[in-house]
Formats: C-alpha cells, sequence, structure tokens
C-alpha cells in the first residue's frame, strides 16, 4: 500500500469531518493544519443550540435559491466559518495555515481565509463563486485543486 501524500492524508480528514455537515444541500468539511498539525476542523451546519435543517428544512430549497447565492438565507454556518470560529473559541492561532476543504470557499469565507492570514487552500471541488476566486487571488493565497 502507498502512502498517502500529507495533502491526500489532510483531505481524506476533511472527507470525514463532511460526515458531520447537517446541510440538505452539500455536505462540506474543511481542517487547518500548520507543520502538519491539525489546528481545527469544521463542517456545515446550523450554530450551537439551533435546529438543524435536517430537522427543519431548507429555507434555501423552498427559495429556490440557486448554489452561491444569497448566503444569508441560510441556518447553517460554512465549515470554513465553523473552523475559523473553533480555532478562535479555542485561542488556537491560525495565522501561515493551510486549509483543506472538501468544496473551493465562497467570497465571504474567502474573506475571513483572507483576513485570518491563511496562506494556502487545497481544495477538491468547485464552487460557483467567481467573486471568491478574485478575491483569493489578489491576496496571493496558493491555491491547488487536487
Amino acid at each position: 500500500m502507498l502512502r498517502p501524500s500529507w495533502d491526500e492524508y489532510f483531505l481524506e480528514i476533511a472527507k470525514i469531518v463532511a460526515k458531520r455537515s447537517t446541510c440538505l444541500r452539500r455536505h462540506v468539511g474543511a481542517i487547518l493544519v500548520k507543520d502538519k498539525r491539525i489546528l481545527a476542523t469544521g463542517y456545515n451546519g446550523a450554530p450551537s443550540n439551533i435546529r438543524h435543517c435536517l430537522d427543519v428544512g431548507c429555507i434555501r430549497e423552498r427559495k429556490n435559491i440557486p448554489s452561491g447565492e444569497r448566503h444569508e438565507l441560510c441556518r447553517g454556518i460554512h465549515a470554513e466559518q465553523n473552523l475559523i470560529i473553533q480555532a478562535a473559541y479555542h485561542g488556537v492561532p491560525i495565522s501561515n495555515s493551510i486549509l483543506y476543504c472538501t468544496n473551493f470557499p465562497c467570497s465571504i469565507c474567502a474573506k475571513m481565509i483572507i483576513n485570518a492570514g491563511i496562506e494556502r487552500i487545497v481544495y477538491l471541488d468547485g464552487y460557483p463563486d467567481s467573486l471568491s476566486e478574485e478575491l483569493i487571488k489578489e491576496a496571493n493565497i496558493q491555491v491547488e485543486k487536487k
């Protein structure tokens, strides 16, 4: 058996994290890594103590909102947002870290990633948000699709 590269290893973990998602549309998992150590994990779902879409249904589906639009009309928090919040909550510094994510970040997450000082993004699947791509490119964050 071949040993996975570090990128492959951390992306596999992100895929497992995505299995905790409570979103009815897309299961996303993300992890932050620095010096080959996991700093935080996140998946998309409702905030703590708030009912999940699995329990109450999807607002965005009921309103026929396409993927990548009107992010504010959702009960859930994106995986990238959750891991940045988790790190802050526990006092874990995340500057100069690497984000491994099952999906490319949206523009809202991209702005948070930029300000958090994350220096590289490794992801599996795309996301329909061209502004996100522009912002990340302008911020000189390294990006690699696997």
